[in-house]
Parts: C-alpha cells; sequence; structure tokens
C-alpha cells in the first residue's frame, strides 16, 4: 500500500513515547506481534552482538505486517553494566529506527530505552496469561533495577496479584522500589533480604545482569511460573541448569534462547537438551501449542528480547505519533 509520508523522519523522544503509549498498548502490540509470528506475518531473524571492552552492543531486526503496511525496525543497544556506578549513565542506551518494509522509506527513529524496558514486561505479562496459574496472588521479582517496576506491573496486569516482594543484593534498591511500587499498585510490596521466600510465591520473575545462576529448584514450588528476563547475552545467567528439566520450558526465541538465554547454559550443562522446549510463546499465543497443562507443573519463560517486539511497538508508536502531531520531523536528504 503506497503512502505518502510528511517530509522527513520523525524522530521521538522518550518523553513523547510515554505519552503515547500505556503499558496495555505495548501488551496488546507484543501480543499481535507474538501471533503474527506464529501465523507466519512476520520475519524475525536471530540477534546480532558485538562485544566491546566493557559492554556490548546489540542489534535486532524485524518486519511486521500492521494494518495493511509492512513495517520494518531494527534496534541497536549499548548495554554497559558498570555505567551507572562509574558514569551516572543508564545501563542500555540506543535508538530504534522504522522503516516501510515495502519501498525501504525511512520512517522514524526514536529512543529504544523507554520501548525496550516496556515491552519486556509486556511479554512477561502475555507469558503470565498464559503460564501462570489462573488463581496466582503472589509474585517475587528477583532484581530491583530498570526491569524490577515494569515486571511487577506486567505481573499485576495479567493476573489478580494481591502481595509481592522484591530481592536485590542492594537493600536499599529493594526497599525504593518496594516502597513506589506499593503506591502505584495499591497491593502489599515488602523488600526482602534472601531469596528463601520465593519459594511461597505462584510466580517468580528474575530480571537482573547477575552472571552466575542463582535460582534453583529449592527457590520454587510446585505449581509456579518463573519468567526469566535478565539473561541477554552469553555472559549472563539466572536460572540453576537442574531447575530446567523440572519445568515445561517456553521460549521467546528457540535460537536466540540457545545461544545467548538461560537455556543455552542449561543446553551446555547437559541438563536439557532442545527437544524438550515444549513451545515458543509465540506458539501458545496462537493456539498452536497448549500453554498451562495442570496446576502442578512449574512453567518457565526464557525471555531474551525480540526484534519482534520492538517492530511491533514502535509500528503502534509511529501511528499514534502521526495521529496526535508528535515528535519533530528531521530532513535527511
Amino acid at each position: 500500500m503506497m503512502r505518502k509520508e510528511a517530509g522527513g523522519v520523525l524522530v521521538l523522544s522518550r518523553g513523547e513515547i510515554e505519552r503515547l503509549m500505556s503499558f496495555g498498548d505495548y501488551v496488546e502490540a507484543v501480543e499481535a506481534g507474538f501471533e503474527a509470528a506464529a501465523e507466519g506475518r512476520a520475519v524475525a531473524p536471530p540477534a546480532l552482538s558485538l562485544g566491546v571492552e566493557g559492554g556490548a552492543f546489540h542489534a535486532k531486526g524485524a518486519a511486521l505486517p500492521l494494518r495493511e503496511r509492512l513495517y520494518v525496525a531494527m534496534k541497536i543497544n549499548g548495554n554497559f553494566p558498570e555505567n551507572r556506578p562509574r558514569r551516572g549513565l543508564p545501563t542500555v542506551q540506543g535508538a530504534i529506527y522504522l522503516a516501510d518494509g515495502e519501498n525501504g522509506l525511512p520512517l522514524a527513529i526514536m529512543d529504544s530505552i523507554g520501548v525496550t524496558i516496556q515491552r519486556t514486561g509486556a511479554a512477561t505479562a502475555v507469558a503470565v496469561r498464559f503460564l501462570a496459574r489462573s488463581n496466582a496472588r503472589t509474585a517475587f521479582i528477583c532484581g530491583a533495577g530498570a526491569q524490577g517496576g515494569v515486571q511487577l506491573r506486567a505481573v499485576k496486569h495479567a493476573c489478580p496479584l494481591e502481595r509481592a516482594f522484591v530481592f536485590d543484593i542492594d537493600p536499599k534498591a529493594a526497599a525504593i522500589l518496594s516502597e513506589r511500587m506499593s503506591a502505584e499498585l495499591g497491593i502489599s510490596v515488602t523488600a526482602v533480604p534472601e531469596l528463601a521466600g520465593a519459594r511461597d510465591c505462584d510466580v517468580v520473575v528474575t530480571c537482573t545482569s547477575a552472571r552466575r545462576a542463582f535460582l534453583g529448584p529449592d527457590h520454587v514450588r510446585s505449581g509456579a511460573f518463573i519468567a526469566a528476563v535478565g539473561a541477554d547475552n552469553h555472559d549472563k545467567q539466572e536460572i540453576d541448569p537442574a531447575l530446567f528439566p523440572r519445568a515445561t520450558v517456553v521460549v521467546g526465541s528457540l535460537e536466540q534462547c540457545a545461544e545467548i538465554g538461560d537455556l543455552h547454559h542449561a543446553l551446555a550443562a547437559g541438563t536439557f537438551a532442545r527437544e524438550q522446549v515444549h513451545a515458543s510463546l509465540a506458539e501458545i499465543v496462537a493456539g498452536q501449542k497448549p500453554g498451562r497443562r495442570s496446576a502442578e507443573e512449574i512453567t518457565l519463560f526464557d525471555s531474551t528480547g525480540l526484534g519482534l517486539q520492538d517492530v511491533a511497538a514502535a509500528a503502534v508508536i509511529y501511528e499514534r505519533a502521526l495521529e496526535r502531531g508528535a515528535g519533530t520531523r528531521l530532513p535527511l536528504a
């Protein structure tokens, strides 16, 4: 479908994007993206990683048809774990480039930090809906960084959460996040000093920058759902490989999780095989594979973040911006 765009690329700041999108909007966009992928209507190749001293750059791209238009997005993020303590900068910084997939026309360049945070949480919300018990009431969040708040918001969005706990190696960070999320969500959110409490919870989310596994079989009870969010490169690890054979494992992308997710550590340890992965989240969303099958099974979602999630969100952001006159036009020619 040919469209005439106003001159120049639309540049959107983080603040402008926040005014255009609610968390529910991200959940809706990401779920639609997963469904399109399962039905063969989207293209989502593996991510590219480029390591540098002190950090790495990750490039993720995908193509997705939305309302009779094919959108293509490429996101490049720099991930430098020591940025905040050493330089006062965010751990993750980057941008998303959005284009028309039918003719290559550049459409928009937008800040990626907020989009990455929100679309990552949105994938967890979708996973909770299909993989957690319908009567889940308690959640345990491991990690009080940038993802901690949105992951708790995601769980609350998808199930009738009544109480939550936050653990972090920095107790002050856990206390600050707990107080903020208690006020935002209107439920009891408590900072805790150890992981032992995870065993008492229905939903457990790991969203840290850990490089050694810390969540093992002893931390998870029968019927729990685990969202493993933090491992997004070869060096990161949160889930003990011994936990994998006890769980029904669902992935964002089998190839990507086998390369950089917690799954790849389980494969390397020999505790799990690719053939044992139950499904991709896209297959479950599209009804091609079942989600949770019993109240007793442990379900585990290995979430490494996909370009598919980025293009799904960026396309909606762009269309909202056009409707509301947001952003700044930047001529490239």
